[in-house]
């Protein structure tokens, strides 16, 4: 099955930029809708960005909307999310996952496939 594998994590001063990416194997990565989520402790998993099959569709979190940008390479099987202007607030654990739903949606149930996530650490 799909397995993903994060990198680029790491500890940054707001202001900053740091460049995660997402490493696909296992099913025909262009197939899938991916996604970034974070989660910070004690608080909920939430979407920041999701990109279409093709990359030609987006969806950002309103937090995220002008300081992210997702991204793939299909040829790579490789999406990654590159963030600019880091905050504090942006501290979390990052996860890829993957969806086989049609189309780009934030909904959490809907990825079927999730990394093990990758630290960043954003201090102020």
């Amino acid at each position: 099955q799909v397995q993903l594998v994060e990198s680029g994590g790491g500890l940054v001063q707001a202001g900053g930029s740091l460049r995660l990416s997402c490493a696909c194997s296992g099913r025909t990565f262009s197939t899938l809708v991916m996604g970034w989520f974070r989660q910070a402790p004690g608080e909920e998993r939430e979407l920041v960005a999701a990109t279409s099959r093709s990359g030609d569709g987006t969806y950002y979190t309103a937090s995220a909307k002008g300081r992210f940008t997702i991204s793939r390479d299909n040829a790579k099987n490789t999406v990654y999310l590159q963030m600019n202007s880091l905050r504090s607030e942006d501290t979390a654990l990052y996860f890829c996952a993957a969806s086989t739903f049609w189309a780009v949606t934030p909904t959490t149930t809907r990825y079927d496939y999730w990394g093990q996530g990758t630290q960043v650490t954003v201090s102020s």
